[in-house]
């Protein structure tokens, strides 16, 4: 079968095409003929190696796949899954997360125990499903689960043209909140409007602290309405002290990731003087995978796809997601 393999960490030239055999199932395993697979933030974190993350090697990356059942172990039950049914894959196992310390799914087959398969419903396409579950489903447990996201209140979410911002604009839209997005070109801009923030802020251009204070006034400890009422920084690094300055007492900021850093400065007077709620979320459940496929079934929304490309075009698209020329998600096609 073909695969993506890095042997070792370091540039994006590391990852090649192979052919290596096709894995034998277990009797509690389904073996998944993949169909997509899409790119996540991590991906090329993972590739250049991220200290104190032990990825075993040869990788095969990749954590959101689905595909079609293609053969069942002995001791899956016949009436959860059948051979020929769509099926997306929870990347979080016991064992690891795949693309990270367990091989992923950019490759033609994979085998997976069946507990961490889950069906997809009519109504989502194959590219969509295979968005999910590592941004949508994060997004969705990190405003609602964990920050309590309610209608009226205003948003600022930090790096939003990734899958995760992009998640977070339209999850937060669809809750009624109002939605200001950060970003770095006029092309990314016009997207995240089209998605439904009220705001952008071309971070390239504008302070987002002088923006956020330009739009909704100065937070403050008494009295006023200033700021925001939730801050999404899933990027640490040197905005991370910078954002509790954009939230109003007693607002909250989330955090899913440190894409920029994840040992930045912070500023304890603010958390304790403005009585800030830092919210950290690692990932998702299965119920979030779950309601996001349901939500894309109904017609409520859809996955920001950037683009569709072969897997044999995964160092450019990798380049691309590295050097923040994507909108959402890169989809990679693997088998028809």
């Amino acid at each position: 079968m073909r695969a993506v393999v890095f042997d070792h960490h370091g540039p994006i030239e590391n990852l090649v095409m192979r052919d290596l055999p096709i894995p034998e199932i277990g009797p509690d395993q389904c073996l998944i003929k993949v169909r997509a697979v899409s790119l996540n933030g991590f991906d090329p974190m993972v590739l250049r190696g991220i200290p104190g993350l032990k990825t075993p090697l040869p990788m095969i990356p990749g954590a959101d796949i689905m595909g079609v059942i293609e053969k069942i172990g002995a001791d899956v039950p016949e009436e959860r899954f059948s051979i020929g049914q769509r099926v997306g894959i929870d990347p979080s196992t016991e064992t690891g997360m795949m693309g990270e310390t367990r091989r992923g799914g950019m490759c033609e087959y994979l085998a997976v125990e069946e507990r961490f398969l889950v069906p997809i419903p009519d109504g989502v396409t194959d590219h969509q499903a295979a968005c999910l579950p590592t941004a949508y489903a994060t997004a969705h447990r990190m405003l609602f689960t964990r920050g309590q996201l309610q209608a009226g209140e205003k948003v600022l979410i930090l790096g939003a043209s990734g899958g995760v911002g992009t998640s977070c604009i339209q999850l937060a839209v669809s809750a009624g909140a109002e939605v200001v997005a950060v970003s770095s070109s006029a092309a990314k801009l016009a997207a995240l409007k089209d998605l439904g923030a009220q705001h952008v802020i071309d971070g390239s251009q504008e302070d987002f602290v002088d923006a956020v204070w330009r739009i909704y006034g100065k937070p403050r400890t008494r009295g006023g309405e200033g700021g925001v009422d939730v801050c999404v920084n899933y990027s640490g690094g040197d905005s991370w002290a910078k954002s509790f300055r954009t939230v109003c007492k007693g607002g909250r900021i989330l955090t899913c990731g440190a894409t920029g850093g994840y040992d930045p400065k912070t500023d304890i007077r603010y958390i304790w003087s403005f009585e800030h709620k830092i919210l950290g979320c690692n990932g998702w459940e299965r119920v979030d995978h779950l309601q996001i496929l349901q939500m894309i079934a109904d017609g409520r929304f859809s996955p920001v796809i950037d683009r569709v490309v072969d897997m044999g075009d995964i160092q450019e698209a990798m380049r691309d997601l590295a050097e923040r020329r994507v909108t959402g998600k890169v989809v990679l096609e693997v088998g028809p």
